[in-house]
């Protein structure tokens, strides 16, 4: 998907919301646990009642591998499935993948050709060669880990050089020079919404991922002030407060609802640009 295609998707839906698939089977409501597969069928049913109000979904690695095979074959499931039904939505591996060269390449290579998604969150401590694998995909994207919402971002992310540039604001300039708006993407933390201002002095044309509205506290009013840009240049992630919003027979209705009521926030500051 190009960037142009995502912008207009942005306007068609009047959302820039991306739904967080992820899915711990001790969290789904209990009537799902005598399916065959859970973990699938939770997803099909949120993706259905939400995918009017959004333009993306990003379903975590980490709550599929846990499963072993078993999850796996429910993560194949749920991309099929939103490839199949939804071709429109903007799908996000939340992998944090990144490794020597030669490491990464067989990474991109299981999310880009096997899995097909669209993109890819991906660290950037190793450098550039770690980066690149993934950047060699024509119409596919990575989404470096820019700025996080976690306590532990303040370990390293926010150290400075001896010319007072932060870890994460060399992250953005060095990065700039491997790919471009077209193929890169940033996460950055909605709850870090002060530093938004600062990022886009730095990235104004990239998309950024913000997770951390919702269950974590970010303010979508001050992420939209600070980050958006002329092509919105947002995907906000809501995971927690839209799927887990229900633990009954109607728990799917309820995250549609919760859905709905975050894609009309975001339509009014869509109306902004």
């Amino acid at each position: 998907m190009t960037r142009q295609e995502l912008f207009e998707n942005i306007k068609k839906k009047q959302s820039f919301l991306c739904v967080g698939l992820d899915t711990d089977i001790k969290k789904i409501p209990q009537h799902l646990l005598k399916e065959e597969d859970p973990i699938f069928e939770f997803n099909k049913a949120i993706i259905e009642a939400t995918a009017p109000y959004c333009v993306a979904y990003k379903p975590n690695l980490a709550f599929y591998e846990a499963f072993g095979v078993k999850g796996m074959i429910s993560f194949e499931k749920t991309i099929k499935y939103l490839k199949d039904n939804y071709p429109d939505q903007f799908i996000v591996a939340d992998a944090k993948r990144g490794d020597i060269g030669n490491t990464s390449a067989m990474y991109a290579r299981t999310f880009f050709e096997e899995y097909n998604v669209d993109s890819l969150t991906v660290a950037p401590y190793m450098g550039e060669d770690s980066v690149s694998p993934f950047l060699k995909y024509e119409g596919k994207w990575v989404i470096l880990l820019a700025l996080t919402s976690n306590k532990g971002s303040l370990d390293f992310q926010f150290m400075e050089d001896n010319d007072g540039e932060r870890l994460f604001e060399k992250v953005l300039r060095t990065s700039q020079k491997w790919g471009n708006a077209d193929n890169m993407m940033y996460v950055v933390g909605a709850t870090q919404g002060g530093m938004l201002e600062d990022i886009r002095r730095i990235v104004p044309d990239h998309f950024l991922l913000v997770p951390g509205i919702g269950a974590q506290g970010g303010s979508l009013e001050d992420v939209c002030e600070y980050g958006m840009n002329s092509t919105c240049g947002l995907l906000v992630n809501s995971s927690r407060a839209i799927i887990y919003a229900d633990n009954t027979e109607r728990f799917a209705e309820v995250a549609g609802q919760k859905a709905k009521e975050v894609q009309q926030q975001m339509a009014a500051q869509l109306a902004n640009l």
